[in-house]
């Protein structure tokens, strides 16, 4: 921190503190922050590992472990974020187990829309005379004009294609960051077009694009047949969290960078704003887990799909299990 003679305080150059360093600069507030976030993420994971043990019972194959992955995001992103907020110098391993998990729901997002539909051949049998509208985001929702493509087995392959190359790709640039990172290669303050960092995360940012186009087109085309089942909450659930966890992170992460958030001894500018960045996300994925709680838990009747609806407003005939209901309020 600048000091009136323009010095910079020795811990705003250091690395992230150690564990123990944290807990003995904790004054009574910290103590009580810190321990009301540490249970938030505990709530967060043991709520979702007993959604896990409902789901598993209640739900058929394989839709059911497609929906506890997707569940699972919340409560993974919050416990990861719990362990860096403790162990600063964990950040970069909490944050490519969040990511990398995150990738994968990505993937399971699309699969449980395919899923919903009664599976990939009910889908491509009620949609073979029926069109895709591509021109959706983030990569082309300012393009009207782009043609409507054919819903035929290559273009779903394609699709499905689009969001897995992200969780693979993801996962492997993760780990060859943590790699180089070891090796003093890799440092995210370092954006010289020599450093690593500046190649691997904008390659990292136009996969995520990739990855979220194809689940966007394809939410886009079956958001009425599934609104029954209460789809889009859900849907509004995970875009919640990709824009918590990816685009808020990126926003304190810039900040921290250029400055912006101070540096408090013993947490330099960028370890600091890690910090905050992790605290928010604990708090704001306790809620979210709460409210993915309220949609998930729940059982339903399969979607029946109709062959004589009009082109891509497929109608569905659903009803909701009233024993069912009478569990989830209960």
């Amino acid at each position: 921190m600048d000091d009136l003679n323009g010095t910079i305080h020795p811990a705003c150059l250091q690395e992230p503190p150690l564990a123990a360093e944290v807990i003995n600069q904790l004054d009574m507030f910290g103590i009580f922050l810190y321990t009301a976030l540490t249970f938030m993420a505990t709530v967060s994971l043991i709520l979702y590992l007993e959604q896990c043990v409902y789901i598993y019972k209640k739900l058929p194959s394989p839709k059911k472990t497609t929906i506890m992955w997707v569940n699972g995001a919340a409560p993974v992103i919050a416990t990861m974020s719990c362990l860096g907020m403790w162990i600063p110098r964990s950040t970069m391993f909490t944050d490519m187990a969040s990511n990398s998990y995150f990738a994968v729901v990505i993937y399971k997002v699309l699969i449980l829309m395919i899923q919903e539909c009664g599976g990939e051949e009910v889908f491509l049998k009620f949609s073979e005379k029926k069109t895709f509208r591509i021109s959706t985001g983030p990569c082309c929702c300012c393009c009207p004009c782009l043609p409507r493509v054919p819903i035929t087995r290559r273009m779903l392959f394609l699709l499905k294609l689009g969001s897995i190359q992200y969780a693979i790709l993801k996962t492997v640039l993760s780990i060859f960051s943590i790699v180089l990172w070891t090796n003093g290669n890799f440092d995210l303050s370092d954006l010289e077009i020599t450093g690593a960092a500046i190649w691997i995360n904008p390659f990292i940012g136009v996969l995520t694009i990739t990855a979220l186009w194809p689940v966007g087109i394809m939410f886009m085309h079956i958001r009425n047949t599934l609104r029954s089942i209460k789809f889009i909450p859900k849907y509004a659930m995970y875009q919640l969290v990709l824009i918590l966890s990816q685009l808020q992170s990126a926003v304190i992460s810039i900040l921290a960078l250029d400055g912006t958030i101070a540096c408090s001894p013993p947490f330099s500018s960028i370890a600091r704003g890690s910090m905050i960045s992790q605290q928010l996300m604990i708090v704001e994925m306790f809620l979210v887990t709460l409210v993915t709680r309220m949609l998930y838990r729940r059982t339903y009747e399969a979607i029946t799909l109709d062959p004589h609806a009009n082109e891509n407003e497929m109608n569905t005939k659903t009803s909701l299990n009233p024993k069912s209901v009478d569990e989830h309020l209960a």
